[in-house]
C-alpha cells in the first residue's frame, strides 16, 4: 500500500506544479476555451491542462519502475507501453483538438487507434468473469475491448462540463476502485500482489487530485480533450486489467462475490458519466441530431437549472459519485444488509439536498400568492 501511496503523492506533485507552466503557455498560444451559448464559464479560460496530467502519468511510471515492490509488473513490458503508447496518441489529438477544434468523426477514429493499441499491447478483454465466459477470438476481444474504451472515454468527455467536475469525479471512482483492485489482488496472490490495475489507478488519482486545485471553480485552467481522454482510457485500463484476469477458485468463499464485481464496479464508478453520455443519446437520435453534438441539456446543466451554485453541483455529483462507487466496494467488506441500510439513508439524504431548490422555490412561490 505504501508504494502505491507513494506513487500517488508523486503523480499529484507533478500535476499539480506542471499545471501552471502549462496554463501560462496557453495563455501565451491563446489557447483558450470559447464562451459558447451551452458553456457555464463566463470569461476565456485557457485549456490544455491535460498536457500536465500526462506528465504526472509518464513521471509516475518511471517512479514506479524504480520501486521495488512494483518492479515485477515492469517485467512484462508490453502492457506498459499499450497502456503508455494509448496515452499519448490520446494526448497529443486532444492537444490539437483544443487548439483546431477537430471534427467528431476524427476524433473517434484517434479514440479507436489508441484503443486497439493498447489491445494489441496486452490490456484486452479476455473474459468474462460472469459465468465464466470467455472471448476466444482475438479478433473478438480487440473489438470488445475498443468500445468499452471508447465509452469510457467518452462518458467522461461528456461529463467534463463544470470546473473540476471530470478530475473530482474520476479520482473518487478511482478511489473506490483501487480498493477493490488492491484487495483482489492480495487474496488471488498474497505472496506478491503488485499488479498494473492498482498502479495505473493510484497514478490516475494522483493526477486528478494534483489538478484539481487549478481546476476547481472558479477553474484557472481546463484539461480540455487532452485530459478528459487521457483520464478515461486510464480509467477504462485499469478496469480492463482486472476484469477476467482472477480466478474465483482462488479466493475464499466469502469473497468470490468479489469476482462478479468487475462487471458491477466499473459501472459504479462510471454511473453519473454513463447515465450522462446514455441519456444524451438517446436525446439527440430522438431528436434527429447527431449522437455527438452539442447541447446544454447534460446533468450539470440540469443541476444548475435547478437552482445549484456552480461550486454546490459539482459537489452534489461528487457526493452521488462517491455514494454509488465506495457503496459498491462496501459489499466486499461487510455484509449486504448493513450496506443497503447504510447506502439507502446516504441516499435519501443526498437525494434531499440534490432536489432542495426545488422546495425553496415551492415556498417562494406560496409566500407570494
Amino acid at each position: 500500500m505504501r508504494a502505491y501511496l507513494f506513487i500517488l503523492i508523486i503523480s499529484a506533485l507533478v500535476a499539480y506544479l506542471l499545471t501552471p507552466m502549462v496554463r501560462r503557455v496557453a495563455e501565451r498560444g491563446q489557447i483558450f476555451s470559447p464562451l459558447r451559448e451551452r458553456d457555464v464559464h463566463s470569461v476565456p479560460t485557457p485549456r490544455l491542462g491535460g498536457v500536465a496530467m500526462f506528465g504526472a502519468v509518464i513521471v509516475g511510471l518511471i517512479f514506479a519502475s524504480q520501486t521495488p515492490f512494483l518492479q515485477r509488473i515492469f517485467s512484462d513490458m508490453g502492457p506498459i507501453i499499450g497502456i503508455a503508447g494509448a496515452a499519448t496518441v490520446l494526448c497529443v489529438l486532444g492537444i490539437i483538438d483544443d487548439i483546431w477544434d477537430l471534427h467528431w468523426i476524427t476524433k473517434l477514429a484517434g479514440q479507436a487507434l489508441a484503443a486497439g493499441f493498447m489491445a494489441i499491447n496486452g490490456v484486452a478483454l479476455l473474459s468474462i468473469p460472469f459465468g465464466g465466459v470467455i472471448i476466444g477470438s482475438p479478433r473478438m476481444s480487440i473489438i470488445i475491448t475498443i468500445l468499452v474504451v471508447l465509452v469510457t472515454i467518452n462518458a467522461v468527455n461528456f461529463v467534463d462540463g463544470l470546473d473540476g467536475l471530470a478530475a473530482g469525479v474520476v479520482a473518487i471512482g478511482g478511489s473506490a476502485f483501487f480498493i477493490y483492485s488492491y484487495g483482489l489482488a492480495r487474496d488471488a496472490s498474497p505472496e506478491s500482489y503488485a499488479n498494473l490495475a492498482s498502479l495505473i489507478t493510484a497514478i490516475l488519482v494522483g493526477a486528478c487530485v494534483g489538478f484539481l486545485p487549478h481546476n476547481f471553480n472558479p477553474a484557472r485552467i481546463f484539461m480540455g480533450d487532452s485530459g478528459s481522454m487521457l483520464i478515461g482510457l486510464l480509467l477504462a485500463a485499469s478496469t480492463i486489467r482486472v476484469t477476467g484476469q482472477v480466478d474465483p477458485a482462488l479466493l475464499g468463499e466469502e469473497r468470490v462475490f468479489a469476482t462478479f464485481l468487475p462487471i458491477v464496479l466499473p459501472v459504479a464508478v462510471m454511473f453519473l458519466p454513463l447515465l450522462d453520455l446514455g441519456l444524451a443519446v438517446i436525446r439527440r437520435l430522438m431528436a434527429g441530431q447527431s449522437p455527438f453534438s452539442a447541447d446544454a441539456k447534460h446533468l450539470h446543466h440540469r443541476m444548475l437549472r435547478l437552482g445549484h451554485s456552480h461550486a454546490r453541483a459539482v459537489l452534489i455529483l461528487y457526493t452521488w459519485t462517491a455514494l454509488i462507487a465506495f457503496g459498491s466496494v462496501m459489499l466486499l467488506l461487510m455484509p449486504w444488509i448493513y450496506v443497503v441500510c447504510i447506502v439507502g439513508g446516504l441516499f435519501a439524504i443526498t437525494l434531499l439536498f440534490t432536489f432542495y431548490p426545488l422546495r425553496v422555490r415551492q415556498k417562494a412561490r406560496e409566500e407570494i400568492s
